[in-house]
């Protein structure tokens, strides 16, 4: 995997505040191979802020073709 910016990488809280849902979502989420893609860095969860965009944009796109 490659970061694509020089931003800094998200926590999951940043992701749970950035979404505005539950930290416990994002868990959930991941559990289930749903949400944006997240990734370990020792024992924590990283997200690139740029798949966390794309992942967003794509439900916006799913849902607005309905």
């Amino acid at each position: 995997m490659t970061v694509a910016t020089n931003e800094p990488l998200w926590t999951i809280e940043d992701v749970s505040a950035f979404l505005r849902i539950e930290v416990s979502t994002l868990y959930q989420w991941r559990s289930r191979r749903t949400g944006p893609r997240a990734f370990k860095v020792g024992r924590h969860l990283r997200y690139d802020p740029s798949d966390v965009r794309s992942w967003l944009t794509d439900q916006a796109d799913e849902h607005g073709r309905r």
